[in-house]
């Protein structure tokens, strides 16, 4: 059976609600269990629980988080006993979201309190899809009144639905759908976005890639809605021909493992499948004397820009360019470059520059 866990975020009045139940209808129909974890926060304010009714924030976002870790806990559990090939389990925000309603500070206190970390957490689910608040792009249908929980006015929403977007920000498959078309699209935009993503019937990633000029380090660093993440990754090619690629995503103990497989249907489209790796299988495979291996690393930049989400890697070994992917859902999607990154040419169909051949040419 497979199991796959996303989240369902957004900002104030961004259509969650209905879309949730959209996302159920439709993938019902095509033979899915879903099973929804509902919105934490919202169900302990309804309650009276809220951060002036407890001592203070923290005391309030610890409680939250630690609830809403566990009851994702139980519906995982769930998920895996039922007499079902297929689960996708919708959670209605996830524990980052908190991270919005935090400083810095007191979300590292917070996490501390929890012992856990950032990118454990956030790298929790597999993928996650914001909903842009109708503040930003719909304003006439913004409104308060069909949840007791929001209280924010279109400036606050606007900023709230930053703040979410900034805080996920660093994901390796964050999708953002944004108010440019009507309401009805925009649920159909977020199904398509979500098989994209699972596969019906396989996972499918699209992608681009640019060579840029040497981005400005200091204003991707400032940037709120870019986040740095360190990444090693290996190619391993075994005698009989097995070929994949391990990935360490992070540092230090907030890191992942992860392992991934692609199947090449064209220069530009490929079928994508990821599994988690514990530290041991990581390296274990790292060490294996059977496979040859290339090891490339580097630092990657996640910027989320016009509603559109790029990944700039930096490499060591460049001082005067580096690569720039975005992953798509149609070959022939607009893509709008950032404004801040000078692109030299696209490079897609160019086999050195794909870090298979950069990783070997480092031997």
């Amino acid at each position: 059976m497979s199991v796959t866990k996303i989240v369902i975020t957004g900002g104030p009045c961004a259509g969650k609600t209905t879309a949730l139940e959209y996302i159920k209808t439709v993938f019902s129909e095509k033979g899915w269990t879903v099973l929804f974890v509902p919105e934490t926060a919202t169900e302990l304010i309804n309650a009276g629980v809220t951060p002036l009714s407890c001592k203070n924030n923290f005391e309030f976002q610890c409680g939250l988080m630690r609830l809403q870790i566990e009851k994702e806990k139980v519906y995982q559990r769930a998920a895996l006993g039922m007499r079902s090939e297929k689960v996708l389990l919708v959670c209605d925000r996830g524990t980052i979201d908190n991270k919005a309603y935090m400083g810095d500070d007191e979300f590292e206190k917070v996490l501390a309190e929890l012992n856990e970390n950032e990118t454990r957490l956030r790298d929790d689910y597999e993928a996650v899809f914001h909903l842009v608040t109708a503040a930003d792009g719909a304003e006439q249908f913004y409104s308060n009144a069909n949840n007791s929980a929001r209280y924010e006015t279109i400036q606050a929403a606007k900023e709230t639905d930053r703040k979410i977007i900034s805080a996920w920000t660093g994901h390796s498959h964050l999708r953002i759908i944004d108010n440019s078309t009507g309401f009805r699209e925009k649920l159909e935009r977020l199904a398509a976005q979500i098989i994209a993503f699972v596969g019906d019937p396989e996972p499918l990633e699209i992608e681009r890639k640019y060579l840029i000029e040497y981005p400005d380090i200091d204003a991707l660093e400032k940037n709120d809605l870019c986040r740095r993440i360190d990444i090693s990754q290996t190619y391993l090619t075994y005698p009989d021909g097995n070929f994949f690629r391990i990935r360490k995503r992070g540092i230090e103990e907030n890191c992942l493992y992860i392992k991934t497989v692609k199947k090449k249907i064209s220069e530009l489209k490929r079928i994508e499948i990821e599994t988690a790796l514990t530290a041991e299988e990581y390296h274990t495979l790292l060490n294996d004397t059977a496979a040859e291996r290339f090891t490339v690393s580097k630092s990657r930049y996640c910027m989320v820009y016009n509603s559109q989400y790029f990944e700039i890697d930096v490499f060591p070994f460049w001082k005067d360019k580096a690569l720039m992917e975005i992953e798509l859902i149609d070959e022939n999607e607009t893509i709008d470059m950032p404004k801040e990154i000078t692109v030299i040419r696209e490079v897609t169909f160019e086999s050195e520059y794909k870090n298979y051949n950069i990783a070997r040419n480092l031997k």
